[in-house]
């Protein structure tokens, strides 16, 4: 083709582009004209269903518009993953996500969706920490102690998680990937009965959910030994991590944050971007959130994608290594 024609080709396109970009940032201003839906893929009251109800509440105030959580349990937490990917690009449906979105990716075979492809990153809301718990009949009181026992009773101790598959079960494989420990797991449905064989003495240790164990470590039925964050806890400020206590390199946050379905217009991303924002600066956000073991994470739709993306590479790994792929 000559160049005169392929300028005249491109002249004719610039105006359904201009129109095309005009309308995108139109739609954007105008953005939300109706309720939001904030898809939560588990049952109401778990920490990911509480965060996001305290996030829904605080940008309602700040977009003008209400932003209502749907909570869509099922296929261990599938089912409401891909309701957001089919939804339409519009904005008006949002996923609520935590660390089970980003380890699905390698877990669990043949997805409905990518979770790269499938999904626009909005913005991380929070982080948090997982704790290395053990029964107080261990015979051990720092993360050393229990590697040093763990490598002279190989294949006698047990670690419970919430599943196979489980943040809680992956973290420990991750763990133990970096240790070279033989500690046998058993799964159970759900972290709460697995905290109760936990406390009973059934199974000797766990990374449980901050939240939920730190009742249990205040009253002595649990003995704490690390947290598995980047820095300390705020609950825990003399718990050292696990990095620190002697597995450097280890870091398994307990995050959650928020998604739109892929092709979502930028505008739209980056305006839902910044009143999430605004929500966890606000003040009181951080003494709202402590409760349930968060903390305020608030940051680019960017960096949260760049998060997300490395946590799909290093749960590949870990499942792997793990031979659960």
């Amino acid at each position: 083709m000559r160049c005169p024609q392929r300028l005249q080709l491109l002249k004719a396109g610039l105006p359904a582009l201009a129109i095309g970009l005009f309308a995108s940032v139109a739609h954007a201003q105008d953005y939300p004209a109706r309720p939001v839906r904030l898809v939560v893929s588990s049952s109401p009251g778990s920490g990911v269903d509480i965060v996001g109800r305290i996030v829904a509440q605080r940008m309602n105030e700040i977009l003008g518009a209400p932003i209502v959580v749907d909570n869509r349990a099922g296929t261990g937490g599938m089912l409401g993953v891909q309701l957001v990917a089919r939804s339409a690009a519009d904005g008006y449906t949002l996923l609520m996500v935590a660390p089970s979105f980003t380890i699905s990716a390698s877990y669990e075979h043949d997805l409905p969706y990518d979770v790269i492809r499938d999904f626009a990153p909005v913005g991380q809301a929070t982080t948090g920490h997982y704790i290395a718990v053990v029964h107080p009949s261990l015979p051990v009181f720092s993360l050393k102690e229990l590697i040093a026992l763990a490598k002279a009773r190989p294949g006698q101790l047990n670690f419970g998680s919430g599943g196979n598959g489980n943040s809680t079960h992956l973290a420990v494989e991750y763990f133990r990937s970096m240790t070279k420990l033989d500690i046998v797991h058993v799964p159970y449905k759900g972290s709460g009965p697995a905290i109760t064989d936990l406390l009973s003495g059934q199974i000797q240790l766990m990374f449980a959910n901050i939240t939920a164990a730190v009742p249990h470590v205040k009253t002595n039925r649990l003995r704490a030994l690390a947290v598995t964050g980047e820095k300390r806890a705020p609950a825990f400020p003399d718990l050292p991590t696990v990095a620190e206590a002697g597995v450097p390199g280890y870091v398994v946050t307990n995050w959650f944050g928020m998604a739109a379905p892929g092709r979502t217009p930028p505008e739209i991303t980056a305006k839902l971007g910044t009143a999430l924002n605004a929500a966890m600066r606000e003040r009181g956000m951080r003494e709202r959130l402590a409760p349930e073991g968060a903390e305020p994470a608030p940051g680019t739709p960017a960096e949260f994608g760049k998060l997300i993306a490395r946590e799909v590479a290093i749960w590949a790994k870990v499942v792997k290594s793990a031979g659960l792929d």
